[in-house]
């Protein structure tokens, strides 16, 4: 096994006799001057072997062999770039969305979402003329006129989303922490076919790590389902990319009804992931500590853009953002001096398959044991590891073979979707989900399956 997944198991609480059953095949991608290719792979690497180890544990037998192929995490890494509906593909970024050059250095900008939209416009003092090529050029002329902190704090006051362009800078933060917690209910009482067949998870995460891992474990068998509140709508391309083999419903939490609804989903759950900011659910008494004083025996996953600590904990993030922050933009300007990107949402997908891969190992713990787990993930330990791993030396893939190979086509209640299988490479199992994401927000607020957990 590569320094890079050996790392990551490791960082996971695998067993060290375990870390060399990953064989990597099959032709580069991603190609970038820092190591975005070892990241991914160790990544999805870790993930597969994670379901090798719980099916093992779960069902009694051999540990399957786990075979990763470097197109297929090529292709999944950029999954959001390959679908298309009808033939069409998805828009990936809006206008207002972007690197602008600011008085003393450059911003980076994320307005996706109308309602960030119109809170950066607004923390700039912009009008909103309904014209986005106007805007565009207004937004410029504005940020340009600003030092790059001010925009930055302006915006952030204002609940958008702007980060001003910083070189590296050292981080202790971790690639990923895992404790266990009390115990409780065991797995549920079955052979399965599927690592996590029979597994319950609550998805209240949104764009993009935490639907990313979410869909892994729908993949390997669990029962997923991602609750979002009614007023906060999601982009139709997003919920498409990331909603494959899961149901998607919306509940008020301090709405009664929905309260008591949702309390029953929990009762019921093997995994909660949350991927809202650190306390933002809390009022609602689903804070890490309440859910397992409740149910000792959860895995609860935390995953967050920023560090754990400090004046950025609390606030909110996108992988481009974060780029923008931890010193990847500036590692990778362009020869005209303009910031650059990874080339893929690199920080989203990977540790979207380290969360899986936690929360899967939390799992196979919990067979044994009966003990929960609580952990943490964000965008920042992910970027801390990939830039302390670049080295001058890091090879640049020449490319990576014809990415048909890892798409394929399936009917949904949005039209014909074009989408990229799953890199996961466990002997046995598949690479497709059960089903299409259905009509986002609209399934029913109940576990797919009657019996009963444990």
């Amino acid at each position: 096994m590569d320094a890079a997944t050996t790392h990551a198991w490791k960082a996971l609480g695998g067993a060290a006799d375990l870390a060399g059953h990953v064989t990597f095949v099959g032709a580069p991608g991603l190609a970038s001057p820092l190591p975005v290719r070892e990241l991914a792979r160790a990544t999805v690497g870790v993930c597969s072997l994670a379901a090798a180890e719980l099916l093992a544990a779960r069902t009694g037998r051999p540990l399957p062999e786990v075979r990763v192929d470097e197109g297929a995490v090529a292709v999944a890494f950029t999954s959001e770039r390959h679908l298309r509906v009808d033939g069409r593909p998805i828009p990936l970024f809006a206008p207002l969305s972007g690197f602008w050059r600011a008085q003393d250095g450059w911003v980076r900008t994320h307005a996706n979402y109308p309602h960030h939209r119109d809170r950066l416009l607004a923390a700039l003092g912009i009008p909103d003329t309904g014209d986005e090529t106007s805007l565009v050029d207004r937004l410029s002329a504005v940020v340009a006129e600003l030092p790059a902190v001010e925009v930055q704090e302006r915006a952030y006051a204002a609940d958008g989303l702007a980060v001003a362009v910083a070189p590296p800078a050292p981080s202790d933060e971790p690639l990923v922490t895992s404790r266990p917690t009390g115990t409780g209910r065991s797995l549920p009482a079955r052979r399965p076919s599927r690592p996590a067949d029979g597994i319950r998870v609550l998805d209240l995460t949104r764009v993009l790590a935490g639907p990313v891992a979410t869909r892994s474990l729908a993949l390997l068998g669990a029962d997923v389902l991602r609750v979002d509140p009614p007023w906060l709508p999601e982009e139709v391309g997003t919920h498409l990319d990331t909603g494959f083999g899961k149901r998607s419903t919306r509940l008020a939490l301090d709405d009664p009804a929905d309260r008591s609804t949702f309390d029953e989903l929990l009762d019921g759950a093997d995994v909660v992931v949350m991927g809202y900011r650190p306390g933002a659910l809390d009022r609602h008494g689903l804070g890490v500590a309440a859910l397992h004083e409740r149910r000792p025996d959860l895995v609860v996953v935390e995953l967050d853009a920023w560090a754990w600590e400090g004046t950025w904990a609390g606030r909110r993030g996108f992988d481009s953002l974060v780029q923008a922050r931890c010193g990847i933009a500036d590692l990778l300007r362009a020869a005209d001096g303009r910031p650059g990107a990874l080339p893929a949402q690199a920080l989203d997908h990977g540790t979207g398959y380290l969360v899986a891969a936690a929360v899967l190992r939390g799992l196979t713990d919990r067979a044994a044991t009966g003990a929960g787990r609580h952990v943490r993930a964000s965008l920042t330990g992910t970027a801390a590891w990939l830039l302390s791993a670049a080295t001058s030396d890091v090879p640049t893939p020449a490319g990576s073979e014809d990415p048909d190979r890892w798409l394929v086509e399936t009917d949904s209640p949005y039209g014909r979707l074009r989408y990229a299988r799953s890199p996961l490479g466990v002997a046995g199992l598949g690479t497709q989900w059960d089903h299409p994401p259905s009509v986002w927000g609209t399934d029913e607020a109940r576990w797919a399956s009657t019996s009963p957990p444990g």
